[in-house]
């Protein structure tokens, strides 16, 4: 049997950019909510709720991101890895939540509109969208391969286009006097969020569930697998996410004339890491024998 643990590290320090995100948004709740009641703004109460779930979801996701770093233990064989997949569903579905009552309530604006204070609006949705593009930024270079990071980085980009509809939904307002444009953009709101929302949801859930991760052709790696010298076929094989960011692999390859060869073994792991972006690897190799015994051998076997 071939092992191949490479515990690398998880992906840049994003303690920094958390810390920042939280506080800023934070404090910018706090401005929204008084400003947007006293403005009679459902457009910025609405966008205060949504950047209240981002707080509390950039709270989940800092959190996962250094339970993942914990070491394993003896009952938690693969430490605390998967928190960082919790911590992703989790951010999923409070956007749901916000996109839940940020429509309901502008059904209910749409029947009976209200006045709306369009100039103090403007002033603090245009604050909004330097805070959210600027702390976006600082989740802009980890995006790419963590869906935790992601994430947060769609939960400000987001707020950030969202707080540039309300600045030009106020502008309408002013110059129209149409008071139905603030509950439909509390509406649009809602559809940006959800579009941004579903993917994030779908790969978490995939990863939930022990589905291969975005990104890595199971078809390929297995092509690969019984291309190797002497492997005449592969079963059992299994790739999942043991976090957001580590991937693992098992498989039994049958090779009738080989022998555990642990350079073999050790070159097919660096090949996997390197090409597939798979980080753990265990194979048991099987002679023909052998395969006859194996209960894993059936192509619907788990």
């Amino acid at each position: 049997m071939g092992h191949d643990h490479d515990h690398a590290a998880p992906p840049g320090d994003h303690n920094r950019a958390f810390m920042v995100g939280i506080g800023l948004n934070l404090t910018f709740v706090v401005i929204e909510v008084v400003y947007g009641l006293s403005a009679g703004s459902l457009a910025l109460v609405a966008d205060a709720g949504h950047n209240l779930s981002d707080v509390l979801g950039l709270a989940l996701a800092w959190g996962a991101s250094v339970l993942v770093t914990r070491e394993r233990t003896a009952r938690r064989t693969y430490g605390l890895r998967r928190s960082s997949i919790l911590a992703a569903l989790a951010n999923a579905l409070l956007l749901l939540i916000a996109i839940g009552g940020i429509a309901w309530e502008a059904v209910q604006r749409l029947r009976d509109p209200a006045p709306v204070a369009s100039g103090t609006v403007m002033v603090v949705a245009a604050i909004g969208i330097l805070i959210n593009t600027g702390t976006a930024l600082l989740f802009l270079r980890g995006r790419a391969k963590d869906i935790n990071i992601r994430g947060a980085f769609l939960h400000l980009a987001a707020d950030a286009a969202v707080s540039a509809g309300v600045v030009v939904a106020a502008l309408v307002i002013q110059r129209t006097g149409a008071l139905w444009i603030d509950p439909a953009t509390g509406l649009a709101i809602a559809a940006v969020i959800a579009v941004g929302t579903w993917g994030l949801l779908r790969d978490s859930v995939d990863l939930a569930m022990d589905a291969v991760p975005a990104g890595i052709d199971p078809t390929a790696v297995e092509a690969y697998l019984v291309g190797l010298p002497g492997v005449t076929r592969v079963h059992d094989l299994h790739i999942w996410g043991m976090s957001t960011t580590h991937v693992a692999l098992t498989a039994h390859l049958v090779r009738p004339e080989g022998t555990n060869d642990d350079a073999m073994l050790a070159d097919v792991s660096h090949v996997l890491h390197h090409r597939f972006g798979i980080e753990h690897t265990t194979l048991q190799i099987e002679r023909d024998e052998a395969v006859a015994n194996c209960a894993m051998a059936s192509a619907g076997a788990v």
